[in-house]
């Protein structure tokens, strides 16, 4: 008998207490800007032994307006923006050089938040993307080497040898120059945060940009 998919999802508890520690958040206090919040979150994420905080969702759309959606790692947050990197050629790059706007999804159950930001994307200059390629990991490099991210592939086998080649050359050329690699940087329109509360209280503190720095509004759960 096959797996019951409707069983498995009413078996399931959002927010167990065992593993959740939902935290109290006082919008009143929060910072002016958004940035400093994302930071003490992140922080607070960590500590709480959030596995991977710094994945988050990425989502862009085509030319025709259809939306994707990926995991992406984080590479930074600072006055420029959120900052993720790809390749220029890949469905993400062929979708954010048609249409430069995007919106990121950050999710931390272990203590019960989300952060939503969305903005215009810029890439940043050749010589930044390279330097964040090569102070990354072996790894990062030899993914990066092997290329044709979203192309179709023929076999296994394909992407093995390729996949050696790849690891032989980052490890041997650990400056190796990837052309394609960009860093995007997301400049933020809107920051949204999410507090979940037991009761469904939801608090949502939406930070969303003037012409002189950020209103803060709250919104209903």
């Amino acid at each position: 008998m096959g797996t019951d998919l409707h069983e498995l999802l009413r078996s399931l508890r959002v927010w167990d207490d065992s593993v959740t520690d939902l935290r109290s958040f006082d919008p009143a206090t929060a910072p002016e800007a958004p940035l400093a919040l994302f930071t003490t979150w992140f922080a607070e994420a960590v500590a709480a032994r959030q596995t991977e905080p710094h994945t988050m969702s990425l989502a862009t759309s085509d030319a025709e307006g259809r939306p994707d959606v990926r995991t992406v790692m984080l590479h930074g947050a600072d006055a420029d923006g959120w900052a993720f990197a790809s390749h220029s050629h890949s469905r993400k790059g062929g979708h954010l050089a048609a249409r430069p706007y995007a919106a990121l999804g950050f999710y931390w159950p272990v203590l019960g938040r989300q952060v939503r930001v969305r903005g215009p994307v810029t890439a940043a200059p050749s010589a930044e993307g390279q330097a964040d390629l090569h102070a990354r990991s072996t790894g990062a490099l030899a993914a990066a080497l092997t290329g044709r991210q979203s192309e179709v592939l023929g076999s296994v086998e394909e992407l093995a040898r390729a996949s050696a080649a790849a690891w032989e050359r980052a490890q041997r050329e650990p400056d190796a120059p990837v052309a394609s690699w960009t860093l995007y940087r997301l400049v933020p329109e809107e920051v949204e945060f999410f507090q979940g509360d037991a009761r469904r209280q939801h608090v949502r503190l939406l930070y969303r940009r003037t012409g002189d720095g950020w209103a803060r509004e709250l919104l209903w759960p």
